[in-house]
C-alpha cells in the first residue's frame, strides 16, 4: 500500500511538472503566433492573446521547478512588456506590466548563466522603451506636460545616448514654464555636439534672458557659444543687446571693433556696431520721453544725445550698404533715420532699394 502510495506521488509529482513545463511551451507557442500576426489585429483580440500568453507565464513561474526556467520568465518578460506598449487606453495597466517585465527581465538574467534568453531580453527592453515613449507623447497630446516630462526622463533612464528624449525633455519642460529643467535639456543637447547645436546655445541664452530675466547666466553662454562659434553674428547681437541694456557699450562696441579689424569686409559687423549706437538712441529716447512736459531744457538736452548718437550710428550703416549694397537690415534701419532726421531725399533713395529686394517666404 505504501509502495502503491509513493509511485502514485511520484507519478503525480511527474505530472504536475511536466504541466508547468507544458505552460512554458503554451507560452512560447502563443508568442509565435503573436510575432507572425505582428500584433496589427484588433486592439481587444491582440490585448486578450497577449493577456492569454501571459497567464501561462503565471502558472510557470508558480512551479518550484519551471520557476527556474530562464525561458519561463523571458517570455512573461514579453507578454508583459508587449501589454505595457500595447495599452494605449489604460495607462495604469501599461505601467503595472511595464513592472512585471522589469521584474521578468531581473529575474532571467540571474538564472540565464548561459545567456540564451539575450535576444527576448532586448526585445523586451525595448518595448519597454516603446511603452514608456508612447505614454509620454500621449501626455504631450493633452498638453500633460509634467507627465510627458516624467516620462522622457524615464527613457533617458532606459536609454541615455537617445539624443531625441533629451530634445523632447527639453521642449516638454519648456511649455511647461520649467525653464531651469528645459536649460538642463538643452545643455544635454549641446554636450552631445549635435548639427544643431548653436541652436540649442541660442534657446537657452534667450530662456535666461527672456523668461529667468538672468543676463549674467546669459553672457556667460553667449562666451561660451563663442568660443565654439567665433564671429557668429546671431551671438554677438545678443551680447550686444545686454551690455545696452546695463549702459554698457563700450564693452560691445570693442568687441565689434575686434571683429571688424578680422574682418573689415563683413557688412554684419559694420551694421551690429551701427546698432549700438541707434539703440542707445532709443534707449535714451525712451527716457526722454518720461521726463515732465514742464522740463523743456532737460528734453532738448536729451533730444540732442539723442540725434547725436543717431549721427554715430550712420557711418556703420552706410559703410554696410558699401560692402553689401543688397543688406536688407541695413537698409530698413536707414529708412528710420532718414525719416527721423527729415532727410526726404535719401529717404526715398533707400526705400526704392528696399523694396526692390526679393520678398521672403
Amino acid at each position: 500500500m505504501k509502495k502503491l502510495l509513493l509511485s502514485i506521488l511520484i507519478v503525480g509529482s511527474a505530472t504536475l511538472a511536466n504541466a508547468q513545463k507544458s505552460e512554458v511551451a503554451e507560452a512560447k507557442k502563443k508568442w509565435g503566433i503573436f510575432t507572425i500576426t505582428g500584433g496589427k489585429g484588433e486592439f481587444d483580440k491582440t490585448m486578450a492573446a497577449l493577456n492569454e500568453g501571459l497567464v501561462h507565464t503565471d502558472k510557470a513561474i508558480a512551479n518550484e521547478k519551471s520557476s527556474i526556467l530562464p525561458e519561463a520568465w523571458s517570455y512573461r518578460a514579453l507578454f508583459a512588456s508587449s501589454i505595457a506598449v500595447t495599452d494605449s487606453v489604460n495607462n495604469e495597466n501599461s505601467i503595472a506590466k511595464q513592472k512585471i517585465a522589469e521584474e521578468a527581465i531581473a529575474k532571467t538574467k540571474s538564472i540565464d548563466t548561459k545567456e540564451t534568453e539575450k535576444d527576448n531580453l532586448e526585445v523586451a527592453r525595448i518595448n519597454i522603451r516603446n511603452a514608456v515613449t508612447g505614454r509620454a507623447i500621449r501626455a504631450y497630446n493633452k498638453k500633460d506636460f509634467k507627465t510627458a516630462l516624467a516620462s522622457f526622463k524615464e527613457v533617458i533612464e532606459l536609454n541615455p545616448t537617445d539624443t531625441s528624449m533629451y530634445l523632447n525633455a527639453a521642449v516638454v519642460a519648456r511649455m511647461d514654464n520649467n525653464f531651469p529643467e528645459s536649460i538642463t535639456y538643452f545643455k544635454k543637447m549641446i554636450g552631445f555636439n549635435v548639427p544643431d547645436a548653436k541652436n540649442y546655445y541660442t534657446e537657452i541664452i534667450n530662456l535666461n534672458l527672456i523668461n529667468l530675466k538672468d543676463t549674467t547666466a546669459a553672457l556667460g553662454l553667449i562666451t561660451e557659444a563663442l568660443a565654439k562659434y567665433p564671429n557668429d553674428g546671431d551671438l554677438i547681437a545678443m551680447e550686444t543687446d545686454i551690455y545696452i541694456s546695463r549702459g554698457d557699450i563700450e564693452k560691445s562696441q570693442a568687441s565689434l571693433q575686434k571683429l571688424i579689424a578680422n574682418n573689415p569686409k563683413n557688412a554684419l559687423y559694420q551694421y551690429l556696431l551701427g546698432t549700438t549706437y541707434f539703440n542707445t538712441a532709443l534707449e535714451i529716447q525712451k527716457q526722454r520721453d518720461k521726463l515732465d512736459a514742464k522740463k523743456v531744457k532737460e528734453y532738448n538736452a536729451e533730444s540732442a544725445k539723442v540725434v547725436a548718437m543717431i549721427d554715430q550710428s550712420l557711418p556703420y550703416f552706410t559703410k554696410a550698404l558699401e560692402l553689401d549694397p543688397n543688406h536688407q537690415p541695413s537698409l530698413d534701419i536707414l529708412t528710420r533715420i532718414y525719416a527721423f532726421k527729415g532727410d526726404t531725399k535719401s529717404y526715398e533713395e533707400i526705400k526704392k532699394r528696399l523694396d526692390a529686394l526679393p520678398k521672403k517666404n
